[in-house]
Protein backbone atom coordinates (compact mmCIF):
# COMPACT_ATOMS: atom_id res chain seq x y z
CA UNK A 1 0.00 0.00 0.00
CA UNK A 2 1.11 3.57 -0.60
CA UNK A 3 2.18 5.72 2.33
CA UNK A 4 -0.73 8.06 1.64
CA UNK A 5 -3.27 5.29 2.18
CA UNK A 6 -1.51 4.15 5.36
CA UNK A 7 -1.65 7.71 6.69
CA UNK A 8 -5.28 7.99 5.64
CA UNK A 9 -6.30 4.80 7.40
CA UNK A 10 -4.35 5.71 10.49
CA UNK A 11 -5.90 9.18 10.47
CA UNK A 12 -9.48 8.27 9.63
CA UNK A 13 -10.00 4.75 10.86
CA UNK A 14 -7.40 3.23 13.11
CA UNK A 15 -5.40 5.73 15.06
CA UNK A 16 -5.35 5.66 18.85
CA UNK A 17 -6.01 1.92 18.80
CA UNK A 18 -9.73 2.30 19.41
CA UNK A 19 -12.25 -0.28 18.34
CA UNK A 20 -15.42 0.86 16.59
CA UNK A 21 -18.67 -1.04 16.44
CA UNK A 22 -21.02 -1.55 13.54
CA UNK A 23 -24.58 -0.50 13.00
CA UNK A 24 -26.99 -3.39 13.33
CA UNK A 25 -28.86 -3.64 10.03
CA UNK A 26 -30.62 -6.63 8.51
CA UNK A 27 -27.11 -7.39 7.31
CA UNK A 28 -24.58 -6.01 9.74
CA UNK A 29 -22.94 -2.81 8.57
CA UNK A 30 -19.35 -2.05 7.70
CA UNK A 31 -17.19 -2.29 10.80
CA UNK A 32 -13.99 -0.26 11.01
CA UNK A 33 -12.09 1.02 14.02
CA UNK A 34 -12.51 4.80 14.14
CA UNK A 35 -10.76 7.91 15.45
CA UNK A 36 -11.74 10.58 17.93
CA UNK A 37 -12.32 14.04 16.40
CA UNK A 38 -9.59 16.55 15.71
CA UNK A 39 -9.93 20.21 16.75
CA UNK A 40 -12.36 22.41 14.83
CA UNK A 41 -10.75 25.28 12.95
CA UNK A 42 -13.65 27.09 11.27
CA UNK A 43 -15.68 28.77 13.99
CA UNK A 44 -18.48 29.89 11.66
CA UNK A 45 -18.90 26.41 10.25
CA UNK A 46 -18.61 24.90 13.74
CA UNK A 47 -21.56 27.02 14.82
CA UNK A 48 -23.52 25.79 11.80
CA UNK A 49 -23.05 22.19 12.96
CA UNK A 50 -24.12 22.66 16.59
CA UNK A 51 -27.62 21.62 17.64
CA UNK A 52 -29.75 24.73 17.51
CA UNK A 53 -32.92 25.67 19.44
CA UNK A 54 -36.02 25.79 17.29
CA UNK A 55 -36.14 29.58 17.50
CA UNK A 56 -32.62 29.81 16.11
CA UNK A 57 -32.98 27.48 13.11
CA UNK A 58 -33.39 30.39 10.74
CA UNK A 59 -29.95 31.63 11.78
CA UNK A 60 -28.38 28.56 10.12
CA UNK A 61 -29.34 29.65 6.61
CA UNK A 62 -27.01 32.66 6.36
CA UNK A 63 -24.09 30.57 7.64
CA UNK A 64 -24.71 27.80 5.09
CA UNK A 65 -25.23 30.33 2.30
CA UNK A 66 -21.93 31.93 3.23
CA UNK A 67 -20.26 28.52 3.30
CA UNK A 68 -21.65 27.66 -0.13
CA UNK A 69 -20.41 30.97 -1.52
CA UNK A 70 -16.92 30.36 -0.17
CA UNK A 71 -17.05 26.78 -1.42
CA UNK A 72 -17.99 27.93 -4.92
CA UNK A 73 -15.03 30.32 -4.92
CA UNK A 74 -12.78 27.46 -3.79
CA UNK A 75 -14.04 25.25 -6.66
CA UNK A 76 -13.27 28.06 -9.11
CA UNK A 77 -9.73 28.36 -7.73
CA UNK A 78 -9.27 24.57 -7.71
CA UNK A 79 -10.20 24.14 -11.38
CA UNK A 80 -6.89 25.40 -12.86
CA UNK A 81 -4.95 23.24 -10.38
CA UNK A 82 -6.90 20.19 -11.58
CA UNK A 83 -6.33 21.07 -15.22
CA UNK A 84 -2.58 21.38 -14.62
CA UNK A 85 -2.66 17.76 -13.35
CA UNK A 86 -4.18 16.44 -16.55
CA UNK A 87 -7.90 16.80 -15.90
CA UNK A 88 -9.76 18.11 -18.93
CA UNK A 89 -12.07 21.06 -18.58
CA UNK A 90 -15.02 18.99 -19.77
CA UNK A 91 -14.33 16.26 -17.20
CA UNK A 92 -14.04 18.82 -14.41
CA UNK A 93 -17.23 20.62 -15.37
CA UNK A 94 -19.16 17.36 -15.75
CA UNK A 95 -17.91 16.08 -12.38
CA UNK A 96 -18.77 19.28 -10.52
CA UNK A 97 -22.15 19.87 -12.11
CA UNK A 98 -24.61 20.27 -9.23
CA UNK A 99 -21.97 19.70 -6.53
CA UNK A 100 -22.45 21.78 -3.38
CA UNK A 101 -20.80 22.18 -0.03
CA UNK A 102 -22.00 19.32 2.20
CA UNK A 103 -22.17 20.29 5.89
CA UNK A 104 -23.04 16.69 6.84
CA UNK A 105 -19.58 15.58 5.71
CA UNK A 106 -17.90 18.14 7.96
CA UNK A 107 -20.17 17.22 10.85
CA UNK A 108 -19.28 13.55 10.50
CA UNK A 109 -15.59 14.33 10.19
CA UNK A 110 -15.54 16.49 13.31
CA UNK A 111 -17.88 14.48 15.45
CA UNK A 112 -16.55 10.97 15.12
CA UNK A 113 -17.20 9.40 18.48
CA UNK A 114 -14.29 8.17 20.55
CA UNK A 115 -15.19 4.53 20.39
CA UNK A 116 -13.96 2.62 23.42
CA UNK A 117 -14.94 -0.92 22.60
CA UNK A 118 -12.60 -3.63 23.71
CA UNK A 119 -11.20 -6.10 21.22
CA UNK A 120 -13.61 -8.82 22.32
CA UNK A 121 -16.59 -6.50 21.95
CA UNK A 122 -15.35 -5.60 18.48
CA UNK A 123 -15.00 -9.27 17.57
CA UNK A 124 -18.47 -10.02 18.91
CA UNK A 125 -19.74 -7.87 16.05
CA UNK A 126 -17.04 -8.42 13.42
CA UNK A 127 -17.32 -12.20 13.69
CA UNK A 128 -20.92 -12.50 14.82
CA UNK A 129 -23.06 -15.51 13.90
CA UNK A 130 -24.97 -13.44 11.32
CA UNK A 131 -21.78 -12.15 9.70
CA UNK A 132 -20.46 -15.72 9.48
CA UNK A 133 -23.78 -16.94 8.06
CA UNK A 134 -23.96 -14.13 5.50
CA UNK A 135 -20.31 -14.68 4.58
CA UNK A 136 -20.87 -18.37 3.88
CA UNK A 137 -23.87 -17.45 1.74
CA UNK A 138 -21.72 -14.95 -0.19
CA UNK A 139 -19.06 -17.62 -0.72
CA UNK A 140 -21.64 -20.01 -2.16
CA UNK A 141 -23.24 -17.37 -4.37
CA UNK A 142 -19.95 -16.13 -5.84
CA UNK A 143 -18.03 -19.43 -5.69
CA UNK A 144 -16.97 -19.51 -9.35
CA UNK A 145 -15.80 -15.90 -9.30
CA UNK A 146 -13.96 -16.28 -6.01
CA UNK A 147 -12.32 -19.52 -7.13
CA UNK A 148 -11.01 -17.77 -10.26
CA UNK A 149 -9.75 -14.83 -8.20
CA UNK A 150 -7.99 -17.15 -5.75
CA UNK A 151 -6.38 -19.09 -8.61
CA UNK A 152 -5.06 -15.89 -10.22
CA UNK A 153 -3.82 -14.01 -7.16
CA UNK A 154 -3.12 -16.78 -4.64
CA UNK A 155 -5.14 -15.06 -1.89
CA UNK A 156 -7.61 -17.23 0.01
CA UNK A 157 -11.16 -16.58 -1.14
CA UNK A 158 -12.29 -16.60 2.50
CA UNK A 159 -9.87 -13.77 3.32
CA UNK A 160 -11.15 -11.68 0.39
CA UNK A 161 -14.72 -12.40 1.52
CA UNK A 162 -13.88 -11.46 5.11
CA UNK A 163 -12.53 -8.08 3.99
CA UNK A 164 -15.73 -7.64 1.99
CA UNK A 165 -17.78 -8.54 5.05
CA UNK A 166 -16.07 -6.05 7.35
CA UNK A 167 -15.86 -3.25 4.80
CA UNK A 168 -19.42 -3.25 3.45
CA UNK A 169 -21.34 -6.17 4.99
CA UNK A 170 -20.90 -8.10 1.72
CA UNK A 171 -21.97 -5.13 -0.38
CA UNK A 172 -25.01 -4.11 1.66
CA UNK A 173 -23.47 -0.90 3.08
CA UNK A 174 -21.28 0.66 0.38
CA UNK A 175 -22.02 4.30 1.17
CA UNK A 176 -24.29 6.60 -0.79
CA UNK A 177 -22.43 9.91 -0.59
CA UNK A 178 -21.50 11.67 -3.81
CA UNK A 179 -17.71 11.23 -3.78
CA UNK A 180 -16.88 14.41 -5.66
CA UNK A 181 -19.04 16.43 -3.29
CA UNK A 182 -17.60 14.77 -0.17
CA UNK A 183 -13.97 15.05 -1.25
CA UNK A 184 -14.37 18.62 -2.46
CA UNK A 185 -16.02 19.60 0.83
CA UNK A 186 -13.17 18.04 2.82
CA UNK A 187 -10.49 19.53 0.58
CA UNK A 188 -12.11 22.98 0.84
CA UNK A 189 -12.46 22.71 4.63
CA UNK A 190 -8.68 22.47 4.81
CA UNK A 191 -7.90 20.50 7.95
CA UNK A 192 -6.47 17.70 5.79
CA UNK A 193 -6.76 19.71 2.63
CA UNK A 194 -3.69 18.40 0.79
CA UNK A 195 -4.67 14.80 1.35
CA UNK A 196 -8.27 15.24 0.24
CA UNK A 197 -7.32 17.41 -2.74
CA UNK A 198 -5.03 14.54 -3.87
CA UNK A 199 -7.97 12.14 -3.48
CA UNK A 200 -10.20 14.53 -5.42
CA UNK A 201 -7.73 14.71 -8.31
CA UNK A 202 -7.55 10.91 -8.31
CA UNK A 203 -11.35 10.69 -8.36
CA UNK A 204 -11.46 13.04 -11.36
CA UNK A 205 -8.90 10.85 -13.14
CA UNK A 206 -11.12 7.81 -12.52
CA UNK A 207 -14.08 9.63 -14.07
CA UNK A 208 -11.96 10.83 -16.97
CA UNK A 209 -10.82 7.24 -17.66
CA UNK A 210 -14.46 6.23 -18.06
CA UNK A 211 -14.60 3.74 -15.20
CA UNK A 212 -17.63 5.40 -13.63
CA UNK A 213 -20.00 8.30 -14.23
CA UNK A 214 -19.70 11.24 -11.79
CA UNK A 215 -22.99 10.69 -9.99
CA UNK A 216 -22.47 6.95 -9.85
CA UNK A 217 -19.21 7.45 -7.96
CA UNK A 218 -20.58 7.03 -4.46
CA UNK A 219 -19.14 5.89 -1.16
CA UNK A 220 -18.51 6.92 2.41
CA UNK A 221 -18.38 10.52 3.61
CA UNK A 222 -14.59 10.13 3.93
CA UNK A 223 -14.03 9.06 0.33
CA UNK A 224 -13.87 5.25 0.53
CA UNK A 225 -15.62 3.58 -2.38
CA UNK A 226 -17.32 0.40 -3.41
CA UNK A 227 -17.68 -3.09 -2.01
CA UNK A 228 -14.26 -3.14 -0.35
CA UNK A 229 -13.86 0.59 0.27
CA UNK A 230 -10.90 1.70 -1.82
CA UNK A 231 -9.88 5.34 -1.66
CA UNK A 232 -9.28 6.98 -5.07
CA UNK A 233 -5.46 6.94 -5.04
CA UNK A 234 -5.40 3.27 -4.06
CA UNK A 235 -7.99 2.53 -6.72
CA UNK A 236 -5.79 4.11 -9.38
CA UNK A 237 -2.78 2.11 -8.19
CA UNK A 238 -4.31 -1.30 -7.51
CA UNK A 239 -7.85 -1.79 -8.84
CA UNK A 240 -8.24 -4.33 -11.66
CA UNK A 241 -10.73 -5.07 -14.44
CA UNK A 242 -11.37 -8.75 -13.74
CA UNK A 243 -14.55 -8.95 -15.82
CA UNK A 244 -12.73 -7.71 -18.94
CA UNK A 245 -15.37 -5.13 -19.84
CA UNK A 246 -12.84 -2.28 -19.99
CA UNK A 247 -13.86 -0.78 -16.63
CA UNK A 248 -12.62 -1.30 -13.10
CA UNK A 249 -16.11 -1.20 -11.65
CA UNK A 250 -16.14 -1.50 -7.84
CA UNK A 251 -19.48 0.32 -7.44
CA UNK A 252 -22.05 -1.87 -9.22
CA UNK A 253 -24.05 -4.67 -7.65
CA UNK A 254 -21.66 -7.13 -9.32
CA UNK A 255 -18.75 -7.34 -6.82
CA UNK A 256 -16.33 -9.12 -9.19
CA UNK A 257 -13.93 -6.23 -9.88
CA UNK A 258 -13.97 -5.12 -6.25
CA UNK A 259 -13.17 -8.60 -4.92
CA UNK A 260 -10.43 -9.13 -7.51
CA UNK A 261 -9.00 -5.69 -6.71
CA UNK A 262 -8.82 -6.63 -3.03
CA UNK A 263 -7.02 -9.88 -3.85
CA UNK A 264 -4.65 -8.03 -6.20
CA UNK A 265 -3.97 -5.50 -3.48
CA UNK A 266 -3.10 -8.14 -0.88
CA UNK A 267 -1.02 -10.09 -3.38
CA UNK A 268 0.87 -6.92 -4.30
CA UNK A 269 1.99 -6.56 -0.69
CA UNK A 270 3.31 -10.05 -0.31
CA UNK A 271 0.47 -12.42 0.55
CA UNK A 272 1.94 -15.86 1.25
CA UNK A 273 -0.21 -18.61 -0.22
CA UNK A 274 -1.28 -21.34 2.23
CA UNK A 275 0.00 -19.36 5.22
CA UNK A 276 -2.48 -18.38 7.96
CA UNK A 277 -2.69 -14.83 9.31
CA UNK A 278 -2.20 -16.32 12.77
CA UNK A 279 -2.93 -19.30 14.97
CA UNK A 280 -4.35 -19.25 18.49
CA UNK A 281 -1.80 -20.65 20.93
CA UNK A 282 -1.42 -21.41 24.63
CA UNK A 283 1.54 -20.15 26.62
CA UNK A 284 3.47 -22.03 29.31
CA UNK A 285 3.16 -20.86 32.90
CA UNK A 286 6.74 -19.61 32.92
CA UNK A 287 6.45 -17.75 29.62
CA UNK A 288 8.75 -14.72 29.30
CA UNK A 289 6.28 -12.01 28.31
CA UNK A 290 9.08 -9.83 26.98
CA UNK A 291 9.10 -12.26 24.03
CA UNK A 292 5.58 -11.14 23.06
CA UNK A 293 6.79 -8.51 20.61
CA UNK A 294 6.37 -7.96 16.88
CA UNK A 295 10.15 -7.47 16.74
CA UNK A 296 10.86 -11.00 17.97
CA UNK A 297 10.33 -13.74 15.41
CA UNK A 298 10.91 -17.47 15.70
CA UNK A 299 9.82 -20.54 13.80
CA UNK A 300 6.86 -22.52 15.18
CA UNK A 301 9.34 -25.23 16.20
CA UNK A 302 11.41 -22.70 18.16
CA UNK A 303 8.28 -21.40 19.87
CA UNK A 304 7.26 -24.99 20.63
CA UNK A 305 10.63 -25.53 22.30
CA UNK A 306 9.71 -22.65 24.62
CA UNK A 307 6.38 -24.29 25.45
CA UNK A 308 4.18 -22.30 23.05
CA UNK A 309 1.69 -24.71 21.47
CA UNK A 310 -1.32 -24.39 19.21
CA UNK A 311 -4.68 -24.79 20.94
CA UNK A 312 -5.70 -27.32 18.27
CA UNK A 313 -2.37 -29.15 18.04
CA UNK A 314 1.18 -28.45 16.86
CA UNK A 315 1.60 -25.39 14.65
CA UNK A 316 2.97 -26.25 11.22
CA UNK A 317 6.11 -24.55 9.96
CA UNK A 318 4.46 -21.67 8.12
CA UNK A 319 7.52 -19.43 8.53
CA UNK A 320 8.74 -16.90 11.08
CA UNK A 321 6.17 -15.77 13.60
CA UNK A 322 5.68 -13.43 16.55
CA UNK A 323 3.50 -13.77 19.63
CA UNK A 324 0.65 -11.27 19.96
CA UNK A 325 -1.23 -10.74 23.24
CA UNK A 326 -3.95 -8.21 22.35
CA UNK A 327 -5.54 -8.42 25.81
CA UNK A 328 -2.47 -9.22 27.87
CA UNK A 329 -1.88 -12.42 29.80
CA UNK A 330 -5.58 -12.90 30.59
CA UNK A 331 -6.83 -13.10 27.00
CA UNK A 332 -6.19 -15.03 23.83
CA UNK A 333 -2.65 -15.41 22.51
CA UNK A 334 -1.82 -15.66 18.82
CA UNK A 335 1.21 -16.76 16.83
CA UNK A 336 1.10 -14.33 13.89
CA UNK A 337 2.78 -14.72 10.51
CA UNK A 338 3.64 -12.44 7.60
CA UNK A 339 0.06 -12.46 6.32
CA UNK A 340 -0.96 -10.58 9.48
CA UNK A 341 1.13 -7.63 8.30
CA UNK A 342 -0.27 -7.95 4.77
CA UNK A 343 -3.85 -7.57 6.05
CA UNK A 344 -2.53 -4.70 8.16
CA UNK A 345 -1.80 -2.87 4.90
CA UNK A 346 -5.57 -2.64 4.44
CA UNK A 347 -6.17 -1.25 7.92
CA UNK A 348 -3.52 -0.80 10.59
CA UNK A 349 -5.56 -1.66 13.70
CA UNK A 350 -4.84 -5.04 15.31
CA UNK A 351 -8.57 -5.37 15.95
CA UNK A 352 -9.33 -5.12 12.24
CA UNK A 353 -6.61 -7.60 11.26
CA UNK A 354 -7.75 -10.12 13.87
CA UNK A 355 -11.34 -9.52 12.77
CA UNK A 356 -10.57 -10.24 9.11
CA UNK A 357 -8.35 -13.18 9.98
CA UNK A 358 -10.71 -14.83 12.44
CA UNK A 359 -13.76 -14.23 10.22
CA UNK A 360 -11.91 -15.89 7.34
CA UNK A 361 -11.12 -18.85 9.60
CA UNK A 362 -14.78 -19.19 10.58
CA UNK A 363 -15.81 -19.00 6.91
CA UNK A 364 -13.49 -21.97 6.31
CA UNK A 365 -15.30 -23.87 9.06
CA UNK A 366 -12.73 -23.21 11.77
CA UNK A 367 -13.58 -22.93 15.48
CA UNK A 368 -14.23 -19.84 17.55
CA UNK A 369 -11.42 -18.41 19.64
CA UNK A 370 -11.11 -20.78 22.59
CA UNK A 371 -9.48 -18.59 25.24
CA UNK A 372 -11.60 -16.46 27.51
CA UNK A 373 -11.34 -12.68 27.31
CA UNK A 374 -11.11 -10.42 30.38
CA UNK A 375 -14.67 -9.25 29.87
CA UNK A 376 -14.67 -7.43 33.19
CA UNK A 377 -12.20 -4.93 31.71
CA UNK A 378 -13.17 -1.86 29.76
CA UNK A 379 -11.14 0.00 27.18
CA UNK A 380 -9.33 3.13 28.33
CA UNK A 381 -10.55 6.41 26.93
CA UNK A 382 -8.17 8.70 25.08
CA UNK A 383 -7.73 11.02 28.07
CA UNK A 384 -7.08 8.02 30.34
CA UNK A 385 -4.39 6.66 28.04
CA UNK A 386 -2.66 10.04 28.05
CA UNK A 387 -2.97 10.17 31.82
CA UNK A 388 -1.43 6.70 32.10
CA UNK A 389 1.48 7.78 29.93
CA UNK A 390 2.09 10.91 32.02
CA UNK A 391 1.94 8.91 35.25
CA UNK A 392 4.30 6.27 33.87
CA UNK A 393 6.81 8.96 32.96
CA UNK A 394 6.45 10.58 36.37
CA UNK A 395 7.06 7.17 38.01
CA UNK A 396 10.34 6.75 36.14
CA UNK A 397 9.08 4.72 33.16
CA UNK A 398 9.25 7.30 30.36
CA UNK A 399 6.88 7.25 27.40
CA UNK A 400 5.22 9.76 25.11
CA UNK A 401 1.87 11.16 26.24
CA UNK A 402 0.10 10.91 22.88
CA UNK A 403 -2.77 8.59 23.82
CA UNK A 404 -1.47 5.84 21.54
CA UNK A 405 -0.52 2.54 23.14
CA UNK A 406 2.54 1.69 21.06
CA UNK A 407 5.75 -0.27 21.72
CA UNK A 408 7.25 2.41 24.00
CA UNK A 409 4.19 2.55 26.24
CA UNK A 410 3.93 -1.25 26.32
CA UNK A 411 7.55 -1.52 27.47
CA UNK A 412 6.97 1.15 30.13
CA UNK A 413 3.89 -0.71 31.37
CA UNK A 414 5.96 -3.91 31.53
CA UNK A 415 8.68 -2.18 33.52
CA UNK A 416 6.07 -0.81 35.94
CA UNK A 417 4.49 -4.26 36.27
CA UNK A 418 7.87 -5.81 37.09
CA UNK A 419 8.45 -3.17 39.74
CA UNK A 420 5.19 -4.22 41.39
CA UNK A 421 5.70 -7.97 41.05
CA UNK A 422 2.93 -8.30 38.44
CA UNK A 423 2.87 -10.41 35.28
CA UNK A 424 4.79 -8.16 32.83
CA UNK A 425 2.49 -8.56 29.83
CA UNK A 426 2.49 -4.86 28.92
CA UNK A 427 -1.30 -4.69 28.90
CA UNK A 428 -2.41 -1.09 29.46
CA UNK A 429 -5.48 -1.79 31.58
CA UNK A 430 -7.66 0.25 33.90
CA UNK A 431 -6.11 -1.69 36.77
CA UNK A 432 -2.65 -0.38 35.83
CA UNK A 433 -3.97 3.16 35.55
CA UNK A 434 -5.55 2.95 39.01
CA UNK A 435 -2.31 1.61 40.49
CA UNK A 436 -0.40 4.50 38.91
CA UNK A 437 -2.91 6.93 40.34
Amino acid sequence: MTQIKRRFLASIFTSLILFGGSAALALEASIRPLLRPAPVIDAALERSQRPQPRTAQSELKPVLVASNARFDRWVTSFRPRALRQGISGSTFDRAFRGVQFDPDVIERDRNQSEFTKTLWEYLDSAVSSSRIKNGKAALRKHKRTLDRIEAKYGVDKEVVTAVWGLESAYGAVRGSKDLIGSLATLAYEGRRGKFFEAQLIAALKIIQAGDVAPRSMTGSWAGAMGHTQFIPTSYLAYAVDFTGDGKRDIWSDDPTDALASTAAYLARFGWVKNQPWGVEVTLPRNFNFALASRKIQKSPAQWAALGVTGVSGPVRNYGSASILLPAGANGAAFMIFKNFSVIERYNTADAYVIGVGHLSDRLKGGPAIKANWPRGDRALKFAERKEMQRLLTRAGFPTKADGKIGPLTIESVRAFQRSKGLVPDGYASLRILNMLR
